[in-house]
């Protein structure tokens, strides 16, 4: 029998829906909508400046499965988002397990975790500006890095009309420095949120299994290898995926960064940088097909999501809850 709610608790649950009722108005107006419609202009025309459109059924679809181009950016974004992963957790990881070691008892971790979160409190746009500006190329090179170069004597030969001419770096034309420029740039930007994410991981241990590995013997690396890294796999289950989803959007650094078209030869364009390019950039404006871009990007990160859930997985639990449930 439902009981039947009265008084306070009627009053209670009424201003709950009042207070709750304008983040659920903006999330279906600026967030569910757009989603939507996001999905349904995938299955049309719309390009140009028409306002007006088709439905076509899967063309889109079908067009994104044969598009090299589309395929090409996502291998991109994946690299680049693999060496950024790498570093980002492995610095985090070994950041996380010293500041916490309850036997070095460090002076100033609150401190240092404050500088290393700093960068992720700058906007990713400023900061692609700032590293385009210091490795920078022109006719009136003023960029530090060449400066610095140039000061020590060195700078690239190039041929000009077969005649050997010495000018500044053009860092952008290299495709591994490129990469690697924008690795770095996410893993500056990130790895001070992932090693607070670790510290927080590593404080909800129990102390108590730390005092008694101490007590048995055990040293530093041992209770890391067999206490801290088995009870972060959560953590770092979870900091994997958020990275991946973050990484399969990235966008801001790889379009400033760049010639805002993924350059040189479109290593660095990534599955958002192409969405742009094809939706809005350089008077393609192909909006249909921009929205199936985005639901394919959707469908790859669900996919990717769902094989890391699959192989991390603690198979150990898994096999007590099949047990239990015989």
């Amino acid at each position: 029998m439902q009981r039947k709610i009265v008084g306070h608790e009627a009053r209670t649950n009424r201003w709950g829906y009042i207070f709750v009722a304008p983040f659920i108005l903006v999330f279906c107006i600026f967030n569910l909508w757009p989603t939507l419609y996001t999905f349904i202009l995938s299955f049309t025309d719309l390009k140009g400046l028409r306002t007006d459109f088709n439905f076509n059924g899967i063309t889109n679809y079908i067009k994104l499965v044969k598009d090299s181009y589309f395929w090409g950016a996502l291998g991109n974004t994946f690299i680049i988002w693999t060496f950024n992963f790498i570093p980002q957790l492995g610095i985090a990881l070994v950041l996380a397990i010293w500041l916490s070691d309850i036997r070095l008892n460090l002076i100033g971790k609150g401190l240092f975790r404050a500088v290393v979160y700093m960068p992720n409190l700058l906007t990713t746009v400023s900061v692609a500006l700032l590293f385009r500006s210091i490795f920078g190329f022109g006719a009136h090179v003023t960029a530090p890095a060449n400066q610095f170069l140039r000061a020590l004597g060195v700078q690239d030969t190039v041929m000009v009309n077969g005649v050997p001419t010495q000018e500044a770096f053009n860092f952008f034309r290299s495709v591994l420095f490129t990469r690697g420029l924008v690795s770095f740039i996410q893993w500056w930007v990130w790895y001070g949120h992932t090693l607070i994410m670790l510290m927080a991981g590593i404080t909800s241990i129990p102390i108590s299994l730390y005092e008694s590995a101490s007590i048995d013997g055990a040293n530093s690396r041992q209770t890391s290898w067999y206490i801290t890294l088995p009870l972060l796999r959560p953590m770092m289950l979870y900091i994997l995926v958020t990275s991946m989803i973050g990484g399969m959007q990235m966008f801001d650094i790889p379009f400033m960064l760049t010639d805002m078209m993924g350059g040189p030869d479109f290593k660095i364009r990534t599955t958002t940088v192409y969405q742009y390019n094809v939706a809005l950039g350089r008077g393609a404006n192909d909006y249909a097909y921009g929205a199936a871009i985005s639901v394919g990007i959707f469908i790859v990160t669900i996919i990717l999501a769902l094989i890391i859930f699959f192989f991390l997985q603690d198979r150990s639990e898994l096999k007590k809850k099949k047990g239990g449930a015989v």
